[in-house]
């Protein structure tokens, strides 16, 4: 995988950072998502065949959303050598006015299993109870998404429901799990 050199990132500790996602990183995140597209594809039904000029326009969609203030979308990188290496992204998707967020996230076949993922979420939610000022955060999964559902319960999200039949898929409909984590539980447990 080829490596990014950008002016921002953030540093969330042992060689891990979060990167704006946005036009500048497109080469290097469109070949990320396309190496990762059929294992994606089991998760999510819009997964649809990207090209480089689609992975540019949405890049450029969630730059215009960060500078909006309505998502804080990020791409999860290692360092490598002079830049970084892209391994996934996660997303903030904010409503300012009701003072939430759903929170997303994907990470490459390659680094699955070291906990970047749960690292990257964690500085994330810390930033929307922090500087944010959210009230709340959701989470949304397929109830077959062990390791997400895992996550979310690590996290200290709370399982609020299941929402039957809430996704279509192209075999059928599939059930959500839907997790929330208030300001209050993320304080108690940083306490």
């Amino acid at each position: 995988m080829s490596t990014v050199s950008v002016r921002f990132v953030w540093n969330i500790g042992d060689g891990i950072v979060l990167i704006p996602r946005t036009a500048a990183i497109a080469s290097a995140y469109h070949e990320l998502f396309v190496a990762n597209q059929a294992r994606l594809a089991v998760w999510s039904p819009t997964r649809m065949d990207p090209t480089p000029e689609s992975t540019l326009a949405g890049l450029e969609r969630s730059g215009q959303d960060w500078l909006a203030g309505t998502r804080l979308p990020l791409a999860i990188g290692m360092t490598a050598g002079d830049g970084h290496r892209l391994v996934g992204a996660t997303t903030l998707t904010i409503d300012g006015a009701a003072g939430s967020a759903e929170l997303g996230f994907w990470i490459d076949a390659d680094v699955e299993g070291r906990g970047l993922v749960r690292r990257a979420v964690g500085a994330v939610l810390g930033h929307a109870f922090g500087e944010l000022g959210l009230h709340r955060v959701e989470m949304r999964t397929l109830t077959t998404n062990d390791r997400s559902r895992h996550l979310a319960e690590r996290l200290g999200f709370t399982l609020e429901g299941i929402l039957r039949g809430a996704i279509r898929f192209p075999d059928g409909f599939r059930d959500v799990a839907v997790y929330a984590l208030l300001a209050e539980d993320a304080a108690d447990r940083s306490a």
